[in-house]
């Protein structure tokens, strides 16, 4: 046995092979436990090279030294097992000599085994083979089954002529059919031909070997059953390859029916044409037809409505009899959300309306009618004899979403055990503000009192951080490291300073030149906010090292950032009684963060501050005092297809600051944010705010770049920033709404969402200049930075909310721009989406009763021609128009 074991250390397979030939069953038994301990040893070290070359023969002996199914099962499947596998053959013939129901019962085991366990196919087979027992149809069986398949390509041939000999095609090919997202796996190959499993499972059921009457069922009902884009491709393209017979079709009427009103669009749209010859050819009644024109026209696609009310139209043309149950049915159209879909289905009506001889039917359309658009509405008062729509409500009331309430932060964890779980959190997760802070602070707090304790509390969070690896690059030179990163990259980086710092893994040397030289790149338009967010971080691990603070000055009261000045007064009076010397970075961060927007509160805390007799009493009086801008004077510039924001420098937030804080007051300029910028981190730039969160112009002004990648470089996850931005404090200016802009005009839906989000908190809080914003996004769209079409969507999602009026004030100032460029070029790129965004423009304007005139529209409106944009420019001429007595 000593030999056996020696043989599979040293990687001999054949040898070991050999030896367990000569051992009968009770030895092979008995050595099973020596193989499991070897097992366990070099899973410790799987890649060194003594357990490369010890596994192939371990895994045999492990197969071969079991005799329970379970057992050999869960051996063959282990992970750890596939590090450097043993070939099917071989284990193929270790097995043979089992019963056949034993072998059964291991294959089944096998073939339960999830797909990610990589149980070889051509294993599974040969104890198919072996056993006898029925084929497996499970997912990873059928998924090894089509990979062997095409694996094959070697050996010649087409996948048709390879699935031919398959004596288990039929069982497997049906399970083909229950196997979840198995079309992407099927698309691997060729698209079109005997080589591509579709044209392969086509051509055999062409042939007979495969039943066609199953085939056509399975196919119909994977698409009934729904899926993944890929499988709804594939097996559609099945199905059309199938080519089924008229008398086929008719005996599915009802899945036809199914699919045209629940399945997705490419489906849909296949059972709609299916249903639409049917019906043309007189073999779907007309209470068929009406049944699934009422699911098809409820749907959203208007490519799919449109198909079903010309078909309505042609029955229609072809049968008057059929009118009494057809003409129901296409007023169902009236409520459709797009508006040419309704005038398509108003003028349908109409010129079938004299073929409805029942009163009931007459009125049945006439009460749908009130469906319809106000101009479409008072058409089909004339038309079908529908009711006089009431008069519109005298004032219209806007409905806004609540706007965010700041939360007041929590106070720092009493228990180092709680703050050891809030910080183990943090560094898993980017966590938000008032979390951060309130963590930092407790670091502060808890080093203060009992460094000890806190340290013992931390040791399961640090244990597996970078800086705390027994690698000897981290223990020799981990501040090292710290010095290189030059900055903060997010929060967690943040705390792993702090907690290197406590654990002595940082220089003091390398902590007082960060605190003293500063740790940015320059020419970074971030770099302003991130040496702020920076500064106060290394002068906090700085004096951990040397002079730890009772607490910090600069947490803040609420979820914003903002500290209000009394709480800032009483802690600096604690400092005063404990003796404490301030840190110069936390009390700088404590005063961009001291509420002055409430000049009562602000003097009272003044006075408090001045007689508190300290140095940095006398400079928060001073602050919380003084009467100058909070702004420096700004304007905008174009750059390329953007229009970006540059502005002068802020005196106020240079004098009396330390270094690290006074680029915050200095002129942003549109040419330096071209430079190299290393802050790819999303997560920091809430903590950016909060670090002016009564200024966040300032800051939108040196986000503003970033967030015109949304839209100008379909860019993702940039806007959501824009909640944050809008739920902060200070002027919403010219940065602010142009970042807005940029996000409402975003390419991907998340990024829009968040634009809309942070536009109804603006409105909501009444903070939104929806002139401004409008003629921003006139000039963008013009510019070709901004898309129309996305545009539209933005606006419409805003609107649904009841933001109506909000709306359309902010779209009469981007229309006349688009008119206006549309009646000199006609061809522009803006064009191309107008059409939607009038239409959005023009649900606004009937919704909140807007009237007036809009500069350019009646040009767009009488040109010749129904297509989108003269229509809607039409309904929204209508809708300004509209006398609201009518």
């Amino acid at each position: 046995m000593s030999s056996l074991m020696d043989s599979v250390r040293a990687g001999r397979t054949a040898e070991v092979v050999s030896l367990l030939d000569e051992m009968t069953d009770a030895e092979r038994r008995s050595l099973f436990p020596e193989l499991k301990a070897l097992r366990k040893e070099l899973r410790t070290a799987p890649w060194e090279a003594e357990s490369r070359r010890a596994h192939p023969p371990l895994y045999a002996a492990g197969v071969a030294c079991q005799t329970g199914a379970a057992g050999v099962a869960a051996w063959i499947a282990a992970s750890d097992m596939g590090w450097a596998p043993t070939s099917p053959a071989l284990l193929l013939r270790l097995l043979g000599d089992r019963p056949a129901e034993w072998i059964a019962d291991v294959t089944h085991r096998l073939a339960q085994r999830p797909p990610s366990s990589g149980v070889p196919f051509e294993l599974m087979a040969g104890l198919v083979r072996l056993s006898g027992c029925p084929v497996p149809t499970t997912e990873a069986y059928v998924r090894g089954w089509v990979e062997y398949t095409d694996r094959t390509w070697q050996r010649g041939g087409t996948v048709l002529g390879r699935l031919r000999p398959d004596p288990h095609l039929a069982q497997l090919v049906a399970a083909l059919f229950e196997t979840h997202d198995i079309g992407g796996r099927l698309e691997w190959g060729a698209a079109e031909g005997p080589d591509s499993w579709t044209g392969a499972l086509a051509g055999l059921t062409a042939e007979g070997v495969l039943d066609r009457k199953v085939m056509v069922d399975a196919c119909v009902s994977r698409l009934l059953r729904g899926g993944t884009a890929a499988d709804h491709r594939l097996f559609l393209r099945l199905l059309k390859l199938l080519e089924l017979s008229r008398g086929e079709e008719r005996e599915r009427i009802g899945d036809w029916q199914a699919l045209a009103s629940d399945a997705v669009s490419p489906v849909a749209s296949h059972a709609q044409s299916v249903l639409g010859s049917l019906a043309l050819d007189g073999e779907l009644t007309s209470g068929q037809l009406a049944e699934m024109s009422g699911a098809v026209l409820f749907r959203t696609e208007k490519k799919l409505v449109r198909a079903q009310l010309v078909l309505l139209g042609k029955i229609l043309t072809r049968d008057a009899s059929s009118a009494q149950e057809l003409l129901p049915a296409v007023a169902q159209a009236f409520g459709h959300e797009d508006s040419d879909i309704q005038e398509r289905a108003l003028k349908l009506v109409e010129r079938h309306l004299k073929k409805a001889e029942s009163a009931d039917v007459r009125a049945e359309l006439a009460a749908a009618a009130g469906q319809l658009i106000p101009a479409l509405r008072a058409r089909a008062v004339q038309s079908l004899g529908a009711e006089q729509a009431a008069p519109e409500p005298l004032v219209y009331e806007e409905v806004l979403p609540p706007a965010p309430e700041p939360v007041r932060s929590a106070p720092a964890p009493e228990s180092v055990v709680e703050l050891a779980e809030e910080v183990g959190v943090l560094m898993a997760s980017e966590g938000d503000v008032p979390t951060f802070e309130r963590a930092l602070d407790g670091l502060v707090r808890h080093a203060h009192r009992d460094r000890g304790a806190l340290l013992d509390a931390l040791t399961a969070v640090v244990t597996r951080r970078w800086w705390n690896s027994t690698d000897t690059e981290y223990v020799l030179h981990p501040d090292d490291h710290f010095s290189r990163v030059n900055g903060v990259f997010n929060a967690a980086d943040g705390l792993d300073l702090l907690l290197a710092t406590l654990r002595g893994r940082v220089r003091t040397a390398t902590l007082l030149g960060s605190v003293q030289r500063g740790r940015t790149v320059q020419g970074c338009v971030h770099s302003a906010l991130s040496r702020a967010f920076d500064a106060r971080l290394w002068e906090v691990a700085y004096r951990l090292q040397t002079e730890p603070l009772p607490f910090l000055l600069s947490t803040p009261t609420w979820s914003t950032g903002l500290l209000e000045p009394d709480e800032l007064v009483a802690r600096l009076d604690e400092y005063r009684r404990l003796g404490a010397r301030v840190s110069a970075a936390d009390f700088a961060q404590a005063l961009l963060r001291v509420r002055r927007t409430d000049r009562a509160a602000a003097a009272e805390a003044a006075e408090r501050a001045t007689a508190l007799g300290t140095t940095e009493g006398a400079r928060l009086a001073r602050w919380l005092t003084h009467q100058g801008p909070d702004l420096p004077a700004n304007r905008s510039r174009t750059s390329g297809d953007r229009i970006l924001v540059e502005c002068g420098e802020l005196p106020e937030l240079q004098e009396d600051f330390p270094p690290e804080f006074r680029p915050l007051g200095r002129p942003v300029s549109v040419d330096r944010t071209r430079w190299y910028c290393h802050h790819w981190d999303e997560g920091i730039r809430q903590h950016w705010l909060a670090v002016l969160p009564e200024r966040r112009e300032l800051v939108a002004m040196r986000m503003l770049r970033d967030l015109s990648t949304v839209a100008v470089d379909d860019a993702r996850g940039a806007a959501a920033f824009l909640p944050p931005l809008a739920e902060s404090g200070g002027e919403a200016g010219e940065a602010v709404h142009l970042c807005l802009a940029y996000g409402l005009g975003a390419r991907h839906p998340e990024d829009r969402l968040a634009a809309v989000d942070a536009l109804l908190t603006l409105a909501a809080r009444g903070q939104l200049d929806a002139a401004r914003l409008g003629t921003d996004l006139g000039q963008l769209v013009r510019r070709g930075a901004v898309k129309p079409l996305r545009l539209a969507e933005s606006a419409r999602t805003a609107a649904t909310t009841g933001a109506n009026a909000t709306i359309w004030e902010m779209l009469r100032h981007t229309l006349p721009v688009l008119l206006a460029e549309l009646a000199t070029n006609s061809r522009t790129a803006s064009a191309r989406g107008l059409g939607d965004l009038l239409e959005v423009a023009a649900e606004c304007a009937e919704r909140s009763g807007a009237r007036g005139e809009l500069p350019h529209l009646a040009q767009t409106a009488q040109r010749r021609g129904s297509s989108r944009l003269v229509s809607q420019a039409r309904r929204l001429r209508s809708a300004l128009t509209l006398e609201a007595a009518a």
